[in-house]
């Protein structure tokens, strides 16, 4: 299960601080990008050096740095050095094992995410770790891979639509994880579109196939709330921190936040419940089933019992049996039989148990 569990061995026994990526490499090259703007100007850019966004540290407009790809230590520690990122957060940042988090700094934020998509062809949720970093007058952000979701963020920075570009750098970043719990509902209305597929197999016709593929379903929910769970004190601890990057402006975006993530949260649990009471159908179900079989069977032996004791006692090499020598015997026990055996269906019907 690497979703849940991350390979650490060989980072065992390093001195704090080194700096080692763990997780899998997804990306084949490091892309590095780079967004100024401020209310009049804007300028966006692929570098293809770390060094090239060193210049953007003392600018006064608002400068987005993103960096796809986490396998090159080198490139962490060289952005890290020059932006006063402590050794134990670039440590974090290429760990992608990390619990979602926010520490406060001096002179920068630190927020860590898990970025969440969901696979349409193998109906699975895929994660990738961000962490943020929010400075004085920048935000870097590191992923694990190319491809997220802040395409429509980008495309306002762009343009110049709302108020992004008339505010700061926390407002940026404010933007970057609003874009990110916000795909939450998206992931959530697919998980839900699975689960009331799951519904209407399970009241027509389940099968094993159905029992797995709520398993799984649940296994996918139950890493969600794993994501999810830590965000709210995320969230929290940026609407209460005493810092000032963050100004009170932003502090109304932030409950907001706040509020979708509860809304998330809710949904998960809410989710949660409803697959273990479907585990609980399907077994039921499953039970009821068998019932149904064993009453047909325990129907068929109650009609049969009477005909094979009354078939063995004529069955029996006794001499002196006195009705082996009657005319009419062999069609009288016919007889006996049939109508003890329409007795026996006549009573299961007035029972109700046909």
């Amino acid at each position: 299960m690497p979703k849940f569990f991350k390979k650490t061995s060989h980072k065992a026994g390093l001195p704090p601080g080194t700096l080692v990526h763990i997780g899998e490499r997804k990306a084949e090259e490091v892309k590095i990008t780079i967004m100024d703007y401020d209310q009049t100007a804007f300028q966006e850019k692929e570098v293809q050096t770390i060094e090239e966004c060193f210049p953007f540290k003392e600018t006064p407009t608002v400068t987005w740095i993103n960096i796809d790809g986490l396998h090159q230590v080198d490139i962490i520690e060289k952005i890290g050095g020059h932006f006063g990122i402590h050794p134990l957060i670039q440590e974090d940042i290429l760990h992608t094992g990390q619990r979602p988090k926010m520490e406060d700094f001096d002179t920068y934020i630190l927020v860590i995410l898990n970025m969440l998509h969901y696979d349409e062809k193998a109906h699975t949720v895929k994660t990738e770790q961000i962490s943020i970093i929010l400075g004085p007058n920048f935000v870097i952000s590191f992923q694990e891979m190319e491809g997220d979701v802040f395409n429509p963020l980008r495309e306002r920075i762009r343009t110049g639509k709302g108020r992004i570009r008339r505010m700061g750098v926390d407002y940026l970043a404010y933007s970057i994880i609003d874009s990110v719990v916000d795909h939450y509902f998206i992931l959530l209305e697919k998980c839900g579109e699975q689960i009331e597929l799951l519904e209407e197999e399970l009241a027509l016709n389940p099968q094993p196939e159905t029992l797995q593929a709520i398993h799984d379903l649940k296994q996918e929910i139950i890493f969600l709330r794993k994501s999810v769970w830590p965000l709210r004190e995320v969230i929290n601890g940026l609407e209460r921190v005493e810092s000032a990057l963050i100004h009170d402006d932003i502090s109304m975006y932030l409950r907001d936040l706040y509020d979708h993530t509860i809304q998330v949260i809710d949904s998960v649990e809410t989710y949660q419940d409803i697959l273990s009471g479907m585990i609980d159908l399907y077994l039921s179900s499953v039970s009821n089933k068998m019932n149904e079989v064993m009453k047909v069977l325990t129907i068929f032996a109650s009609i049969f019992i009477p005909l094979t004791f009354m078939a063995g006692v004529y069955g029996m090499n006794f001499e002196f049996m006195p009705e082996l020598k009657m005319r009419w015997a062999y069609p009288a026990l016919w007889g006996a039989m049939i109508t003890v055996a329409v007795g026996l269906l006549t009573f299961f019907r007035r029972r109700k148990w046909l």
